[in-house]
């Protein structure tokens, strides 16, 4: 009996292990509404941890967000760590599902097709995915965000900063979503320091601790002394700080992990997303959408300087982040070359959203390849 009891706890413990450890410590499933009915159970899907200092994590303060502005109407849960399979995806929303989950915010780019599955499995489900493309009309919807705003601020701090006009960049995939990024910092730089470079190293693998300080090391040991970053930990930016280097950091506010090295970052606000979603499911208005946040909107945004920020930068972010926000500044503004020195966007022409994201080159000033 001992050791079936021994066995039988064992088994439960995994089954807890399974099902709680994602789960949110805020419960309010025993709370009711205003108007008597249970909170609405909404389940997010992460790739990474929730104190990574970095991507996970800033979906993360987004939820709890989203449990303080709706207080007492949703609950939340959530799952790290899913890989981006389509089993474990589907897996991980599933055991949501099960919990009484009506809404899945799915965070990584990999989850996608597994999701896409998933709205047609469910139909009283909603899916909204983020940095996808793909949705339907009647519930499934991605979100995303004009980072290039952020990005581009981000490039003129580096710009004014660097001394060896060689600012390294550590990316994840060679992507749209990456070409896009280092493209905006880019001409943010060269928008005060024409002379500067940005050199880029793939890491393949959006989150990778060692690798990602890895890639920051060989970029510092080729005389960069600015780093930027399009990946999910602090990797870069403790090692821009052991080696007298600065940084720009991705996501959220990590100035904690390298305080003699961050400047700032260009950061989301995904609070503002999922309390707008949210709010609107449980009005009845909800329609599947594929939301698209700026710095207007403050779905997006620069962090606030450090000291470690040269001092003329303030101004000069401050000028042009003005001017993003009453709509009289876009990043896309021609002309720009490519790094052949093909014209690539026209004397006075911008790209829209749907342009931006058929980018498939790196513009003049980076050093590196799309492969």
């Amino acid at each position: 009996m001992k050791k079936i009891f021994s066995i039988f706890a064992v088994m439960m413990c995994a089954l807890f292990l399974m099902v709680g450890c994602g789960a949110s410590n805020d419960k309010t499933s025993d709370t009711k509404t205003s108007d008597g009915s249970e909170p609405i159970k909404v389940g997010f899907l992460y790739i990474g941890h929730i104190n990574d200092g970095g991507f996970t994590q800033a979906h993360d303060k987004g939820r709890l967000a989203l449990e303080e502005n709706l207080k007492g109407k949703v609950e939340t849960l959530y799952q790290e760590g899913v890989a981006e399979n389509t089993q474990d995806v589907k897996n991980s929303a599933k055991i949501m599902i099960d919990q009484g989950a009506s809404v899945i915010f799915a965070t990584s780019f990999g989850f996608m097709d597994a999701i896409e599955e998933l709205s047609k499995e469910y139909p009283d489900v909603k899916f909204i995915h983020f940095s996808g493309y793909k949705m339907n009309d009647t519930n499934f919807g991605n979100y995303f965000g004009a980072m290039e705003e952020p990005r581009y601020l981000s490039g003129i701090v580096a710009g004014l900063k660097t001394k060896s006009n060689k600012i390294g960049f550590v990316g994840a995939f060679p992507l749209p979503e990456l070409f896009i990024s280092i493209n905006s910092f880019t001409l943010g730089v060269k928008s005060v320091n024409p002379d500067a470079t940005v050199q880029v190293v793939w890491t393949n693998s959006w989150y990778d601790p060692a690798k990602e300080k890895e890639a920051a090391d060989a970029l510092l040991a080729a005389g960069c002394d600015v780093l930027a970053q399009h990946c999910d930990t602090t990797g870069p930016q403790v090692a821009a700080e052991e080696k007298n280097a600065f940084a720009i950091g991705y996501n959220s506010d990590s100035y904690d992990s390298a305080p003699k090295a961050f400047m700032t970052a260009p950061i989301w606000n995904h609070g503002v997303f999922y309390t707008k979603t949210v709010e609107e499911i449980l009005n009845g208005t909800w329609k599947p959408e594929s939301y698209y946040g700026n710095i207007a909107d403050g779905y997006v945004d620069l962090l606030p300087l450090t000291e470690n920020a040269p001092e003329e930068a303030k101004a000069k972010v401050d000028e042009i982040k003005a001017k993003m926000v009453s709509g009289d500044f876009k990043v896309f503004t021609g002309p720009i070359k490519n790094q052949a020195g093909e014209v690539v966007v026209e004397e006075g022409k911008s790209l829209n959203r749907e342009e931006i994201w058929k980018i498939d080159y790196l513009v003049d000033g980076v050093i590196g390849t799309t492969k």
